[in-house]
Order: structure tokens, then sequence, then C-alpha cells
């Protein structure tokens, strides 16, 4: 069993869709971020960086004791050794996988939150920085649909890469994208979109936490922490 700590977000959302595609059997253990849960002692244990989600897997191949893991990356890759899916064993197919795991990691989900923040959250609309994670956002959507060219998948095969990718493309038009300007990428969007494994992750972040607007003092919650907020 797996102990999934987690808030629907998009990081959140790609830990449930891979969860889902293998059946792997989980509980949801949700960490309400607009609260502050994620600072509690026990999810610190787990997760040292106070961000969900974070996993607990009480059956590890190793046959020893429960295992933790944090960041949504390294849980993607955990579960794909465990499961032996969705990460290929063959090394060149393997390769480009990871690589297009840490492209999203390091480049897509970081300039898309920071879009987000300046674009919906930040109480001083700054139009540098706006246009800044904008433009950055609408290169990275073009690098992707470059790369879905010729491919029904990131890699070939679906993957954990587009496990991860995708729930980066949903706030699309929060982003300021419009996906008809990179046909590939809206073939891929709505091919994963249609997975009845998708709908389901999506479904039960819905059931956690319904789509609303986010109040002010859930803002500064998320916004205002500094290393005053890392105890221990």
């Amino acid at each position: 069993m797996i102990d999934l700590h987690y808030w629907p977000t998009p990081n959140g959302h790609k830990i449930t869709m891979f969860l889902e595609e293998t059946g792997t059997p989980y509980q949801i253990f949700p960490v309400d971020i607009g609260k502050g849960e994620q600072f509690q002692p026990d999810f610190l244990k787990i997760a040292p960086n106070n961000r969900m989600p974070a996993i607990v897997d009480h059956a590890p191949q190793d046959g020893g004791a429960p295992i933790s893991v944090f960041e949504s990356g390294a849980i993607l890759v955990y579960l794909a050794e465990k499961t032996g899916k969705f990460l290929s064993r063959d090394l060149r197919v393997r390769m480009q996988t990871l690589e297009w795991l840490f492209w999203q990691m390091g480049g897509l989900g970081p300039m898309a939150g920071q879009n987000h923040h300046f674009n919906v959250y930040a109480p001083e609309k700054l139009p540098y920085a706006i246009n800044r994670y904008v433009n950055e956002t609408n290169r990275l959507y073009a690098v992707l649909n470059r790369q879905l060219q010729g491919r029904d998948f990131i890699a070939g095969d679906y993957s954990i890469a587009d496990m991860a990718a995708y729930p980066w493309i949903v706030p699309h038009k929060r982003q300021g994208q419009d996906l008809a300007d990179f046909p590939n990428l809206k073939r891929w969007f709505d091919a994963i979109r249609a997975r009845p494994a998708t709908v389901r992750a999506y479904e039960a972040g819905d059931k956690i936490n319904p789509p609303r607007e986010m109040s002010d003092e859930s803002k500064k919650v998320l916004f205002g922490q500094t290393a005053a907020h890392i105890k221990g």
C-alpha cells in the first residue's frame, strides 16, 4: 500500500495519474497547503522541503521497513522502478524519458508556476514579471510541441515524462497560452486528457478540494514563507 500525502496541484496530479494508470493500491492523506498543513512535524519527517506530494511505501522492493519519498519527479521514478511500468529498460529510451522528466522539473514546472503567481496571485501586477514568465512558458510549449512532432508521446510510448508534463499544461489558459498555436502539443494533450486513469486522477482531486478561488489567508500561507518557517 502506498500512502500518498497529497493536494490537487499539478505536482500532486502527477502521482495520482501514475497510481491510477498502474492500479497500484494507495490511500490519500490530504495536505491542505492553504491551511499550512505542509508545516506539520509529521509531514516534515517525510517531506523535509515542506512541499507535497510525498509518499510512504509500506511494501518496498527490498522487503524492509517502509520507505518515504519526496519530490514528485523522484516519486515517479521510484514508482516506475517499483512497478516496472512507464520507464523503459531500453537505455536510450530510458534516458530520453528522464531527460524530459527533468526538463519538466527544472523548466516547465517552475516557469509555469511563476507565470501563475504573477498573473493570478500577486497583489501587484508587474508587467515585466508577467511578460517574462508568459513568454518563457510560451517558449517551453514550443519546445514540447517540437518534441512531439511525429510522436504520440514525449519519449515514444506513454511514460512518466508525459505524466509529469501534462498537469502543467492543464491550466494553459491561465498561463496565457493557446493550444491551437501548438498542434502537436494539443493532440498529445487531448489524448492524455481522455485516458480513463487521467479522468479518475482528477476526479479524486476534485473530491478533496473542488476548484475555487484562493483566499487571502491561504495566499499568506503559500507565498509568505521564509527561513523562519523551517524548524528543526
